[in-house]
């Protein structure tokens, strides 16, 4: 645990006028954050850069820099409501169990007032629901599935990251442009939560916008080594695409064996959801191969920038898409902390709910109060061929579809199925 001091004074962390919820009211002189990622498991890359931009946006808050300087007018530097922030971290292991245990160490054990983390749908799935049991904020990071603002949505957890069901809805028009139609599609998908929906998305979406035809749709267990077998199968399929819907290293891994096996001479591979640690392991396989993106240092703006140049002076290295998500999402509820004038958990929920904000890189975004799923553009990216790729510059960026053309109403698509739950102090 990072070691701070500083006085806590007024009613936003020491009770006044709310009654004792989850954590509130704080105790001591600091509030604790908890920062639950994988640092073991096919996720661990995604995880530690993550970890990296938590204790950034932690030490920003403390001392100013970065976007609390600039971006965020409701951050002073000093602290939250005159808390210095101190954390706590913990390894999900891309396992849902071990995320659950370890987020209900630190709301028991450490007394965190608000949590985050997760490279795997079904571990952001998972504290979503100890948030809501325990009555303490989880602001989700990295989860991609639509059941995190779908069926499993709730009230005391927030999404930043766009869903399976906007990147199908990103990727049919541009890959339908660049191979046409008429084509079929096998797919392999990560058998939890995320591939689950990520498959269903890509079925539909490149059925109703590319008026592909889907072959097979077969699921891989998470954290397979060898997909031979299941690649054999695709390859004889007759199907003209091949998509592998998987993430992290397992992403790396089933793009690069499917290079290996010869089948980039025969079928398209598609890799729905990028981000650079997985690109990096992939290397030259990644070649031509489309996907999205959560952000990327090339999207060219001052917020985009600035965090660029902080990530890179503090750690040598090129921020990745879950860093950004890490970084943005703790400054989000700090800055929510500060408009509530207090830490009390359903004041700072309704801050968050139709929140619109601008200062993250990717333009204008709306945080929606109907399924906590904030409303923004997706990044469409290709592959850059191995001899063009250089630290941090994997793949290039071809197009970023607004999010006025994205998106569904409250009572469409995966929103329709959220209940969100109660706020606490009803």
């Amino acid at each position: 645990m990072a070691v701070v001091t500083g006085p806590a004074t007024g009613r936003g962390g020491g009770g006044g006028d709310y009654p004792s919820l989850g954590n509130f009211p704080i105790e001591g002189d600091a509030a604790v954050f908890g920062f639950n990622v994988p640092t073991t498991g096919p996720y661990s890359s995604e995880g530690e850069d993550e970890l990296r931009a938590y204790e950034l946006a932690a030490k920003h808050l403390n001392e100013g820099g970065g976007w609390v300087d600039s971006q965020f007018d409701d951050l002073s530097g000093d602290g939250v409501l005159d808390y210095q922030i101190d954390y706590v971290e913990g390894d999900t292991a891309t396992d849902p169990s071990q995320a659950t245990n370890s987020a209900n160490q630190m709301v028991d054990r450490d007394g965190v007032i608000m949590f985050s983390g997760g490279s795997s749908s079904a571990t952001a799935i998972a504290q979503q629901q100890v948030a809501q049991d325990s009555k303490v904020l989880y602001m989700c990071c990295l989860t991609h599935s639509n059941e995190t603002t779908g069926v499993e949505c709730r009230r005391y957890g927030f999404r930043e990251m766009f869903n399976a069901y906007t990147t199908g809805q990103a990727l049919a028009p541009v890959v339908a442009e660049e191979y046409g139609e008429d084509n079929s599609f096998y797919q392999l998908y990560a058998d939890y939560s995320w591939g689950q929906t990520q498959q269903e998305s890509m079925n539909q979406f490149l059925t109703e916008i590319a008026g592909w035809e889907q072959v097979d749709s077969v699921p891989t267990p998470l954290g397979t080594d060898d997909y031979s077998s299941f690649l054999s199968e695709a390859a004889n399929s007759g199907a003209d695409v091949l998509i592998l819907n998987h993430y992290g290293l397992d992403g790396a891994t089933s793009l690069q064996q499917a290079v290996d096996a010869g089948l980039k001479d025969s079928m398209t591979l598609l890799v729905p959801l990028y981000n650079r640690p997985m690109a990096e392991a992939a290397g030259d396989a990644i070649s031509g191969v489309f996907g999205t993106a959560a952000w990327d240092s090339q999207i060219d703006n001052e917020a985009s920038n600035q965090f660029t140049e902080v990530f890179q002076e503090e750690y040598d290295r090129i921020p990745s898409g879950p860093a950004q998500l890490a970084y943005a999402q703790t400054l989000q509820y700090a800055a929510a902390v500060e408009r509530a004038g207090t830490f009390y958990p359903p004041e700072v929920i309704r801050q968050l709910e139709d929140y619109e904000y601008d200062n993250i890189g990717m333009g204008a975004e709306t945080m929606r109060a109907c399924d906590h799923q904030a409303i923004r553009d997706v990044p469409v990216v290709r592959g850059l061929p191995g001899e063009e790729q250089e630290q941090g510059s994997y793949f290039e960026i071809v197009n970023v579809t607004s999010r006025d053309d994205l998106w569904y109403g409250c009572d469409e698509g995966p929103a329709a199925e959220c209940e969100l739950g109660p706020y606490g102090d009803e």
